[in-house]
């Protein structure tokens, strides 16, 4: 016969008494049991100090004095471009001496026509010219006897005044050799093309074996290599620059060089509204004609409020900085940013100059946070 334990019911009371024991030594030992009247509770319990969420550095805002800039784009351009043509028409260009990017001197040979047709139109007006000054020193010769005989009635005054004629006559032919001459000497010279100044060649259509026109372009140059950066500003704001005024520029590269206020258009832009204001610059193998450069003029001085860049948090659009009271507790205030100079911002409004701000781990912070502070 079974025993009372083996069987469910047992089982079941048995159980009931092993979780009944449970509670009853919990209670005993007090897990469950409410502090006595006037018993001192644990600080975790009842709501110790709260403890800082992170360690900041603390700056009041400081006044300086910052260069007052008009910031502007344009492109840069060079300075003057001159355009190097062919004089010569139907003839072979024979060589070509350059190419886009070289530095040329004034007077340099960039490229030579072929000079065969040339040097024998030259040749042949070389014998015109002495044929003629013949011509003209044998007319001379005997428009010479005849004035000497005029008054000894040997000749005819209608004789003498042929003999006068043929000279005057003779002269001019020998004029008109010696220009035609000439002009075969500087139609031989034209066979060479020559740099008109110094410079950098940035264009070139020349091509060996071409046969081009008279006028034809054959080489691009920008005279001198000098660069300068136009830019575009507005009318109200181009009554504060002045010929003469520095300029800082930043090229596309990221070079920065200063520039010189070289002129102001006396007219705009009937597109953009804008008037140009040319700036010289020095010479910078970085400068490329065509390319996009910014720039600042540099206006004067004036005083402003300014804070770490650190202490700038920037949050859904919009820049804030955390004020920190006596009591060590951030306070966001949403401010104005102006001008930047290194590692400063400027200030224009939601900050007075005797509140102090968050620096190292300002980025961290939420509204009404406390911090420890190191000053």
């Amino acid at each position: 016969m079974n025993s009372l334990s083996d069987s469910p019911k047992g089982k079941r009371w048995l159980w009931l008494g092993l979780a009944l024991a449970s509670i009853l030594l919990l209670v005993f030992f007090g897990f469950v049991r409410k502090p006595a009247p006037g018993q001192a509770v644990a600080p975790a319990v009842a709501g110790a100090a709260p403890r800082a969420a992170m360690t900041v550095t603390v700056t009041p805002p400081s006044s300086e004095s910052l260069a007052i800039e008009l910031q502007a784009n344009g492109n840069i351009s060079a300075w003057q471009e001159a355009s190097v043509g062919a004089e010569l028409s139907g003839v072979r260009l024979a060589t070509v001496n350059v190419n886009v990017g070289d530095t040329v001197k004034r007077g340099q040979v960039l490229a030579t026509f072929a000079r065969e047709t040339t040097e024998a139109e030259n040749l042949q007006g070389r014998a015109a010219q002495m044929q003629a000054e013949a011509s003209y020193e044998n007319a001379r010769a005997d428009a010479d006897r005849a004035r000497t005989i005029q008054d000894t009635g040997a000749l005819s005054q209608s004789q003498i005044a042929q003999y006068l004629t043929a000279e005057k006559v003779a002269r001019a032919q020998w004029e008109a050799a010696k220009a035609a001459y000439g002009a075969t000497q500087v139609r031989l010279g034209s066979t060479q093309v020559k740099a008109p100044d110094d410079g950098i060649i940035s264009a070139r259509t020349a091509t060996v074996g071409a046969v081009v026109g008279a006028g034809q372009e054959l080489f691009r140059l920008v005279r001198q290599g000098r660069m300068e950066w136009r830019a575009e500003v507005t009318p109200s704001e181009v009554g504060r620059i002045q010929v003469g005024q520095k300029v800082q520029v930043t090229a596309a590269t990221g070079l920065q060089i200063a520039g010189q206020v070289r002129a102001i258009a006396p007219t705009a832009d009937p597109q953009t509204r804008n008037i140009l204001v040319f700036v010289d610059l020095p010479r910078h193998n970085d400068l490329k004609a065509g390319t996009f450069a910014r720039g600042s003029f540099a206006l004067g001085q004036s005083t402003a409020l300014t804070v770490p860049t650190q202490s700038i948090v920037v949050r859904d659009g919009n820049s804030f900085v955390f004020v920190i009271d006596a009591a060590n507790k951030a306070s966001q205030r949403k401010v104005q940013t102006g001008r930047r100079v290194g590692e400063r911002v400027e200030v224009l409004s939601g900050l007075k100059p005797d509140e102090p701000v968050a620096v190292q781990g300002a980025g961290f912070l939420n509204e009404a946070d406390l911090v420890k502070v190191v000053r």
